[in-house]
């Protein structure tokens, strides 16, 4: 039986915030319905002080902003880059059109078909996270998206350098510098100054990832996301310092982000919480830190793997980092999971930065029916249908026609009936239902 040395906030209290952010964001969502580029330019100064004619940035001013970093952080975001665009290329290898002929005459397929338009948005305000870009644009261009747009807020006054260069490294055709709720709403509904997209992704605040959720449907997005959440799975193989540098180094994203401990040794649970206390007073970050770990921190004393398994797949958190004697145990074992970090040697920090793998994620318990974003999500898979014989379309269509009439769908029926009579020379008649009886051949 588990049990909890520390428990998080109830799932109540975070109901109530939620309820609040969706009134919001509904407001304001019809306000840039309604108003267009002056609603957007007003709430860009209400919220990031930014004010523009356009704001979209120029060929000029994006070549600046690349032109303001060192050769160092240009060689880092080109190899970041390329090892996310590496793996991007070995998911699209793995995705196939197929065709297969059924039964003799009747060939069915079907082809994957990218997106025309995808809209990124890449967080800023508070960091300006750079590796969101590779992780949506790059996956979007080797999907073969034609056109790509990003949005990301300004920081600290102008456009943040090193996303303004990881957006055009990566091969965006539009940069905006533009941020929240408003640059959601520009990508997705059709104001004056930019096209809509078809597909909104990226990660982003609450209030992001609820205009996400309100425009779904109008516009396809990635997943419906919360605030960064990480599960350490550990034995005492490791030790407590590990543990705690894991859990703070994903939970500085906000106060609202859960970081929790799975472990089965009380001991290595006890070390965990004496580092996380000791990390917290040096911690450049440990105001966001400090916050989260009181009031979404857990852990939790599981007796086996087998629990431990069955408690982790319960959470389904967005990041699983396992750091037992037998990490592959939990890789053959778990089922609800973001992302699964194998081992002490990696961590999510490498997941999210440089490793290759996509670092948007489900959370709050998406991940029981979610991966994260990967090319896939970027592709239509469509299907198609060819009969090439007059014997094929009048099987087919026989049995179409019972089938329509157990329905009673008259026209449905119809359709299959009027090949039947055409094509292979039955004698049915108008609205009729093919019946044993019925199958006389018409005389020459």
């Amino acid at each position: 039986m588990a049990r909890y040395l520390k428990r998080g906030a109830t799932s109540g209290q975070r109901s109530e915030t939620d309820r609040s952010i969706r009134t919001v964001v509904e407001t304001i969502l019809a306000d840039i319905e309604t108003r267009g580029d002056a609603a957007i330019r007003e709430l860009s100064i209400k919220f990031d002080g930014w004010d523009r004619d356009d704001y979209r940035l120029s060929a000029a001013e994006i070549q600046a902003c690349i032109d303001a970093m060192s050769p160092q952080d240009l060689k880092d975001i080109e190899f970041a880059q390329k090892q996310v665009r590496n793996f991007a290329e070995v998911q699209r290898a793995s995705i196939s059109d197929v065709e297969v002929e059924t039964i003799p005459g009747v060939v069915l397929g079907h082809r994957n078909v990218p997106v025309s338009a995808a809209g990124c948005y890449v967080p800023g305000g508070k960091y300006p996270l750079l590796a969101s870009a590779h992780m949506s644009v790059i996956t979007a261009k080797v999907a073969g998206v034609p056109r790509i747009v990003t949005c990301a807020p300004p920081f600290k006054g102008k456009p943040a350098n090193a996303i303004v260069a990881a957006q055009a490294l990566a091969g965006a055709d539009e940069i905006y510098a533009l941020g929240g709720i408003q640059a959601i709403g520009a990508m997705a509904l059709d104001t004056q100054s930019m096209l809509p997209v078809d597909m909104l992704v990226g990660p982003g605040n609450a209030y992001v990832a609820e205009a996400k959720r309100q425009l779904f449907g109008r516009v396809g997005i990635d997943l419906f996301a919360g605030p960064t959440e990480t599960l350490i799975i550990a034995d005492d193989s490791v030790d407590g310092e590990l543990c705690a540098t894991d859990i703070l180094g994903q939970i500085e994203h906000g106060p609202d982000s859960p970081g929790i401990l799975l472990t089965n040794s009380e001991s290595l649970a006890r070390d965990t919480m004496r580092e996380i206390e000791r990390l917290l007073e040096v911690l450049p970050t440990a105001d966001h830190a400090r916050k989260a770990w009181e009031a979404f921190g857990e852990v939790i004393v599981a007796d086996s793997y087998a629990e431990m398994v069955a408690l982790a797949d319960e959470i389904a958190s967005e990041h699983v980092q396992v750091m037992t004697r037998d990490p592959d145990y939990f890789l053959a074992n778990m089922t609800n999971y973001g992302a699964l970090f194998l081992g002490p040697r990696t961590n999510v920090a490498y997941g999210d930065k440089v490793i290759g793998t996509n670092h948007t994620l489900p959370t709050r318990k998406a991940a029981r029916y979610t991966g994260g974003l990967w090319v896939g999500k970027f592709l239509k898979t469509c299907t198609y249908q060819k009969v090439l014989s007059d014997e094929a379309t009048t099987l087919i269509g026989e049995y179409c026609s019972r089938l329509c009439g157990l329905e009673g769908f008259a026209g449905h029926g119809e359709q299959a009936n009027i090949r039947v009579r055409r094509y292979g020379g039955l004698d049915v008649p108008y609205a009729g239902i093919v019946t044993p009886s019925a199958k006389t051949r018409v005389d020459a």
